[in-house]
């Protein structure tokens, strides 16, 4: 297996082919909405990840990383540094660094940025052509505006009255502690 090229896609290094290769977080593309937090990614829609997606999502305190869903793979969370809410099948828990969260197929769950900084969550989760996701309308997701409005399978409808996250470095990245 050769080693992929990568290239600057405007906010940091994604690869530009297929193959392994090395990038330090810091160095990766980042992505921020005004909603959800910022993240890094380490594939692109050109040369995605075919059976694992990765990526380390930033919440500052009461900002969600998305909206409360549940998907047909496997999921696992391990908070890297500050606090943060989970909020997994209509139960809110308090998290911290260190702490792991495994979400077998079809369970529903949100993270919540919590205390007085940024939260940093790497994220996995198992990828398939057959992967089947649902948004339902939570009550405790809405505390947090994390909420669909309606039951759905379909995420361009989940996401429609939200602003699309732009290619953007987050602005307090040298205040992050690993940074």
């Amino acid at each position: 297996m050769d080693e992929a090229p990568l290239t600057d896609a405007g906010s940091g290094l994604v690869p530009a082919g297929e193959g392994w290769f090395v990038v330090n977080v810091r160095d990766a593309e980042w992505w921020m909405s005004k909603t959800f937090g910022s993240g890094a990614v380490f594939e692109t829609h050109e040369f995605p990840f075919r059976q694992l997606g990765i990526n380390i999502a930033v919440m500052q305190p009461g900002e969600p990383n998305c909206l409360y869903h549940s998907e047909s793979l496997q999921e696992d969370f391990l908070v890297l540094s500050g606090e943060c809410r989970l909020l997994v099948e209509g139960e809110e828990r308090l998290l911290r660094a260190w702490d792991f969260v495994h979400c077998p197929p079809g369970t529903a769950h949100v993270f919540v940025g919590a205390g007085d900084g940024p939260s940093v969550v790497l994220m996995t989760g198992a990828r398939s052509a057959e992967e089947k996701l649902l948004y339902p309308k939570s009550e405790l997701a809405e505390r947090y505006g994390a909420s669909a409005e309606e039951d759905t399978p379909d995420p361009k409808q989940a996401y429609a009255r939200f602003e699309r996250p732009t290619r953007m470095r987050p602005p307090y990245w040298d205040e992050l502690p690993w940074a």
